[in-house]
C-alpha cells in the first residue's frame, strides 16, 4: 500500500529554516513497528502518523528515528498546517478553527488561523504545565556545557534550574549572556546519562539580553537521549520555559517570542502564550509553516 508523506519546514516561512518534521496525514493500516521504520528512513527530529476520527479529532503518533515520544510541540504545528494546507480539513476565509488532537498524554486543542482563505499560523494547546522539582547539583550540568558555575542564572540573580513538563519533561537553564549560549561545548554522553538520571528528555538552555522588558529569549535545546543533539526548535521545551519564566515572576506579559536554531543554520521563530485561569495555566505554542516535501512511500 502507498502512502503520502509531506515535510514542512516549521516556526518559519522560508523553506530549509525552522525545525523539519515528517508528516504521515492518514496512517490507517500502519503497525507501530512500520511508523518506526518510516521515521528512521525519514531521519528528520520527528515525524507524525495521522489517523483521523472526524473532522474535529485526529489521532497523531509521533516518533523520533530512535524512539516514539508522547507529544512533540512542532511536529503538531506540522502537522495540522499540512492537514489544512492540503485540505484533509476544510479552511475558512478568516479567524481561528479548533481542532483537537488525540495523543498519548490526552485531548489537546489545536487552533488553526486563517488569513484569506490561506493557513497563517497554527496554535497547539499544551499539556497542564507541571514542575518536577529543582537541579540542587549544577556542577555536573555546567561540565557538560563546559562553562562555569556563575554563568548560571539570569543578570545577576540566581535562578534554580527546574524540571518543567507541558506534555515532555526538560531541564530549564538559564545562563547569562548570549554569549555563553554561543559558546557552549556540550559533552553529549555526560548530557545523555544526566537526562537518564532526571528522567527528562533533554536540557532547555536560554538567555534573556532585557531582563527588565521580557519579550524574546534565544535558546538551544539537546536531547542525545532520544537521539536528537540539538534541535532546531521545540515547541514543548518552550511552553515549559514560557511557564517557567511566568511562575518565578520574570514575565510580567503573557506573551513570548523564542528565537532558537541559528547556530545549526536553521533560525526559528517560536510564539508562546501563556494564560492564567483560577486555578491552573494554560499554555500555547505556535508558528508559521513552510511545506516543503511532497511524497509517497512505497510499502
Amino acid at each position: 500500500m502507498d502512502y503520502i508523506l509531506y515535510q514542512v519546514d516549521v516556526f518559519t516561512e522560508k523553506p530549509f529554516e525552522g525545525n523539519p518534521a515528517g508528516i504521515v496525514p492518514d496512517a490507517k493500516g500502519l503497525t507501530e513497528e512500520t511508523m518506526q521504520k518510516i521515521a528512521t528512513e525519514i531521519n528528520v527530529s520527528e515525524t507524525a502518523f495521522v489517523t483521523p476520527i472526524n473532522k474535529k479529532e485526529y489521532q497523531v503518533r509521533f516518533f523520533t528515528p530512535e524512539c516514539e515520544i508522547d507529544l512533540c510541540g512542532h511536529a503538531t504545528i506540522a502537522t495540522f498546517f499540512t492537514l489544512a494546507h492540503k485540505g484533509y480539513i476544510d479552511s475558512i476565509k478568516d479567524g481561528a478553527l479548533r481542532v483537537y488532537q488525540i495523543t498519548k498524554v490526552g485531548r489537546l486543542p489545536v487552533d488553526i488561523y486563517f488569513k484569506n482563505g490561506q493557513v497563517d499560523k497554527v496554535m497547539m494547546h499544551q499539556d497542564k504545565p507541571k514542575s518536577l522539582g529543582t537541579v540542587n547539583n549544577l556542577k555536573e550540568i555546567s561540565e557538560a556545557l563546559s562553562i562555569k558555575l556563575e554563568d548560571i542564572g539570569i543578570g545577576n540573580r540566581e535562578f534554580k534550574s527546574e524540571i518543567i513538563s507541558t506534555g515532555l519533561p526538560d531541564i530549564i537553564l538559564p545562563v547569562k549572556s548570549k554569549a555563553i549560549l554561543d559558546n557552549l561545548k556540550i559533552d553529549f554522553p555526560k548530557l545523555k546519562q544526566i537526562s537518564k538520571q532526571y528522567n527528562v528528555i533533554g536540557l532547555h538552555v536560554f538567555c534573556i539580553e532585557n531582563e527588565k522588558k521580557v519579550e524574546k529569549v534565544y535558546c538551544r535545546n539537546f536531547a542525545p537521549i532520544v537521539g536528537i543533539n540539538e534541535e532546531s526548535a521545540t515547541g514543548t521545551s518552550n511552553g515549559a520555559l514560557i511557564y517557567y519564566l511566568k511562575k518565578n515572576n520574570i514575565l510580567k506579559k503573557d506573551t513570548l517570542i523564542a528565537y532558537q536554531g541559528e547556530h545549526l543554520g536553521r533560525p526559528s521563530e517560536i510564539f508562546c502564550e501563556i494564560e492564567q485561569t483560577e486555578n491552573d495555566y494554560i499554555v500555547k505554542v505556535g508558528g508559521r509553516s513552510h511545506l516543503v516535501l511532497e511524497s509517497v512511500i512505497l510499502i
